[in-house]
């Protein structure tokens, strides 16, 4: 008794009994189409989870640019009518968590912020509480997949993306970047940007940007989306487009205001108005389209098959991780 599998679509399987049937080769309608809408309607009734981790020195903007990615008041300020902006001895990471819908879709939005980062005079190691905590996401995820009655479906709590503030100086990395950023690149998708970018003229910007390029090719740091991580022709293309645009240069604002008859985001300064959506004027577009609009999914796929994997692999190779109990909850943590 042979059995022949048919790919309708896909590449030839191998074999010449092989083949690819397509509609006009198909004797009737199928129906294979329908599974995209039972994927859709899955997705929106559970929602799904983002987490994105804001890394930079203080007065860079970065609550309000996230603010302005979800058109939302999502970052931590905006949370707490009484906040004060205070230097931080130390780096110490904060979590804020909003439900966002959007035409029926659910998305919960963790942003978690760094304040301190870069602050003091001596800024030596300050990048470990970052690490840490980064790493401590992947052994949450990596002990719940190892207990014996483990959740449905495990609660993600892992950085899907981290928005680096580079400070707009027009010269090259500071060594703390190049340090953060060699760091942390193996192990979380990293997106540099030029934070209040209106403060460059257009020249400048394009100068900065290429020295930035270069230092990141010259201190091996990754950054997202990485060549080895292209599926495919259409992919590399689109993505080498953005590749050739990192770091993104951008400007944040909340507050709209009225340019020929329509009310847009955008700074009000002396000499007009930076429209903030308008690629003419900076490239915030570009870094949300990126984040949100074409490249969100692809983001949480490379954080659990390329980082948490990684992650995995060298914690259960070096046999760090062991089941104990009867849920097997206890697991030592030997990093």
């Amino acid at each position: 008794l042979a059995f022949q599998t048919i790919e309708i679509g896909g590449p030839p399987p191998g074999g010449p009994q092989g083949g690819v049937l397509r509609g006009p080769d198909l004797l009737g309608y199928v129906g294979i189409e329908a599974v995209l809408d039972q994927m859709r309607r899955k997705t929106m009734k559970a929602g799904f989870e983002f987490n994105i981790m804001v890394v930079g020195q203080s007065g860079l903007g970065k609550s309000t640019l996230v603010n302005t990615l979800f058109k939302s008041k999502v970052s931590r300020k905006s949370c707490s009518p009484n906040y004060e902006e205070k230097i931080s001895k130390t780096v110490q990471l904060q979590s804020v968590s909003h439900v966002i819908e959007e035409k029926g879709v659910r998305m919960k939005l963790t942003v978690i912020d760094t304040p301190g980062f870069g602050d003091q005079i001596n800024n030596d190691r300050c990048w470990e509480p970052v690490l840490k905590h980064v790493n401590e996401q992947y052994e949450k995820y990596l002990k719940e997949e190892l207990r014996v009655n483990r959740q449905r479906k495990i609660p993600d709590t892992r950085v899907h993306c981290c928005i680096y503030f580079l400070p707009a100086s027009g010269h090259w990395l500071r060594p703390i970047d190049v340090e953060f950023m060699k760091r942390l690149g193996k192990i979380v998708s990293i997106v540099p940007v030029i934070a209040k970018a209106d403060t460059l003229t257009l020249e400048e910007r394009t100068e900065f940007k290429q020295r930035i390029r270069q230092d990141l090719v010259a201190n091996g740091i990754q950054v997202y989306p990485q060549k080895e991580n292209d599926e495919d022709a259409e992919e590399r293309l689109l993505n080498n487009t953005i590749r050739e645009s990192i770091p993104f240069a951008v400007v944040g604002t909340d507050r709209e205001h009225q340019v020929n008859g329509h009310r847009v985001l955008g700074r009000k300064t002396k000499w007009g108005i930076v429209e903030v959506e308008n690629v003419a004027h900076c490239e915030f577009a570009n870094l949300r389209d990126l984040l949100i609009r074409s490249h969100l999914e692809d983001l949480k796929q490379v954080t659990h098959d390329v980082h948490y994997e990684t992650y995995r692999v060298q914690r259960l190779t070096a046999g760090a991780v062991h089941q104990g109990g009867p849920n097997g909850s206890d697991l030592e943590s030997h990093l």
